[in-house]
């Protein structure tokens, strides 16, 4: 890295939040949302040294393109517009109660297509049945299919507005 790279960088410490605000705008010609003042300052030291060096290979910005197309990943919080559409469903004269509405009702499927895999969940009153087992929760199947912890309801897109 650049000497004058490594001091502006360094500078940076010095600065107030508001400062930092000004700064991240400049480096990345856009609005700043943020007054994290770490998270302000590792991202216009990351941004410098992406301008000093160069940023990614193409390869490397290939295989992110790759990776993104498969992640499912919310970057703000629900509106509270979009939380109060979630309310709990009355109980049933069955006695059956407190249904997450983002459910269909038991004895449904739910399906996804993961990584060319169809992937078929039956949903039951007490959990989910999966390949003949059973689950109390679709993060337990999410984390069986993918090998990694996840969302259950973001894995198998619930609860989502029609696209």
């Amino acid at each position: 890295m650049k000497p004058e790279t490594q001091l502006a960088i360094a500078e940076l410490d010095g600065l107030s939040v508001d400062a930092l605000r000004a700064k991240y705008e400049e480096v990345f010609d856009e609005e700043c949302r943020s007054r994290h003042r770490r998270y302000l300052l590792r991202r216009i030291a990351w941004r410098l040294q992406v301008n000093d060096e160069g940023g990614l290979s193409p390869q490397a910005r290939q295989r992110a393109k790759q990776l993104a197309m498969n992640a499912d990943v919310r970057v703000t919080a629900p509106s509270p517009a979009a939380l109060k559409k979630y309310q709990r469903v009355p109980p049933h004269e069955d006695g059956f109660a407190d249904w997450d509405p983002r459910l269909p009702p038991p004895g449904n499927y739910i399906e996804r297509v993961h990584r060319g895999r169809t992937i078929r969940v039956l949903v039951l009153t007490d959990g989910f049945e999966f390949e003949g087992r059973r689950y109390r929760s679709l993060t337990a199947i999410a984390k069986e299919v993918t090998g990694s912890s996840y969302n259950g309801f973001v894995f198998f897109r619930l609860g989502r507005k029609p696209q």
